[in-house]
């Protein structure tokens, strides 16, 4: 049996039997019989399904949200947004993806010429559990659209999730195959890359996981598309504003309790303002208000795990032995860590090299501009930057020398279904949402007809 459990008070919310080998391989043929005749099914049906689909998770929201709370611990008001912003996407890709794979044409010396974007077939999707609906949802809702079919392998603490997915398109009336929820363990996921139904495979994960599952796919010549870590700079410069800067710095770092790819994870502060900085910051973090995720008013939730908070007190650890000092916070009770704030932080020390993925932040200093872009650059990750300044000409100079594959301008770095995401380096590559993501799993075929 798979088991979700509760981080709040280590109750089982779900339990479901692991499929054997026979039912992991029923469930892709399937999909793949449902692939043959969804790739024919014209984009203003599969518009009227999405719509559908986002319709569903509009009426029944707070019982969605419920789950993704009960299973990770995010505070209730942080789940209802996810689902609305499910929602909002199942409109957007139902309204768009026609244009998104409208035939481009090429002017060539052909009579004709011209590129269509046809679907590729069963497409994996392997999802973490950090925003258990939104990371499955912004795979699946273009993947559909394209007329590709999806299995997913979801994180094993958040099967109910998985579960609830997987019955809000059955409601909306998409054919049963379209999109199947495969209850397994990551032991499975080799033998899933391998069968030669599966065509393409998309992974939101850590760098390990990505490398592994980049490796299977590479040998069997499957495209991949990887969303993996990352370690957001916060650049606040002198000249920005500070109060402003402030309350978004908070947001970006510890919304779902930092645990996300794109939260903002290093304070980098220019030293002329660190003080007034960093005393405002405090008062701020001060602010959160912890307690049961399910009730409104709580607003710093648990942790996903226990382990996941025993990870991130060894990192704090190393960076007290390498001289940072805590600020702020700094305890832990089983999967609720206390938000923290280190000061001191050098580039020597786990939280700044390493992705902290929960309620801990490190601040830098900087001297200069020059100094701020080193210090951004300075890790192995390329997800996103944040840059604090109410100089947008020092905007537009900086952003060409920041190595990232998003930058924001006074606003914490997030995905939004118009705009392409993704990242640079060890974040991955690929790119999801907008027209670029649903471009990633299409066969772009070029046509060239002559005329005698």
């Amino acid at each position: 049996m798979i088991k979700s459990i509760n981080p709040y008070n280590q109750e089982i919310v779900y339990e479901v039997a692991e499929f054997d080998s026979k039912e992991v391989e029923n469930a892709i043929n399937k999909a793949e019989e449902q692939y043959k005749i969804w790739k024919n099914i014209p984009f203003s049906e599969r518009s009227l399904l999405m719509k559908a689909a986002g319709d569903e998770m509009r009426k029944n929201s707070r019982e969605y949200a419920e789950i993704i709370t009960q299973e990770m611990g995010k505070p209730i008001t942080q789940s209802l947004a996810e689902i609305e912003k499910c929602a909002n996407l199942c409109t957007y890709y139902a309204e768009n993806a026609s244009k998104h794979l409208a035939d481009k044409s090429i002017e060539t010396e052909a009579y004709k010429s011209y590129v269509s974007y046809e679907p590729i077939g069963v497409v994996l999707a392997i999802m973490p559990w950090n925003y258990p609906f939104w990371q499955v949802m912004r795979f699946a809702v273009p993947a559909l659209m394209a007329g590709n079919v999806g299995v997913l392998k979801h994180a094993s603490n958040v099967m109910k999730s998985a579960m609830s997915i997987e019955k809000i398109f059955e409601k909306a009336g998409f054919p049963k195959g379209c999109f199947t929820n495969l209850p397994i363990g990551s032991k499975r996921v080799e033998e899933i890359i391998k069968n030669p139904k599966i065509k393409a495979v998309t992974l939101t994960g850590s760098e390990a996981a990505g490398r592994s599952v980049a490796a299977l796919a590479g040998n069997e010549i499957k495209k991949t598309v990887l969303e993996l870590g990352g370690s957001n700079a916060l650049v606040v410069f002198a000249d920005c504003n500070l109060q402003e800067t402030v309350k978004t710095c908070v947001q970006a770092r510890f919304q779902n309790a930092g645990q996300s790819c794109i939260a903002g994870k290093r304070l980098l502060v220019e030293s002329s303002i660190l003080e007034e900085f960093t005393k405002a910051f405090l008062d701020e973090v001060k602010e959160l208000l912890p307690g049961d995720p399910l009730n409104e008013k709580t607003t710093i939730g648990t942790m996903a795990r226990v382990d996941l908070a025993e990870e991130l007190e060894k990192q704090l650890k190393d960076a007290l032995d390498k001289g940072a000092k805590i600020l702020l916070g700094g305890d832990r009770d089983k999967a609720y860590f206390e938000p923290t704030v280190v000061g001191d932080v050098t580039t020597h020390m786990a939280i700044f090299k390493e992705e902290v993925f929960g309620p801990l932040i490190g601040i830098t200093a900087f001297k200069n501009e020059e100094e701020a872009v080193a210090l951004s650059n300075s890790t192995p990750f390329g997800l996103g930057v944040t840059i604090f300044t109410e100089d947008f000409e020092k905007a537009s100079r900086l952003i060409p020398k920041l190595d990232e594959g998003a930058v924001f301008v006074n606003e914490l770095v997030k995905s939004d279904q118009r705009l392409p995401f993704g990242g640079t380096k060890n974040s991955g590559y690929g790119r999801e949402l907008s027209q670029d993501g649903i471009q990633e799993f299409v066969n772009k075929k070029t046509v060239y007809i002559n005329k005698y």
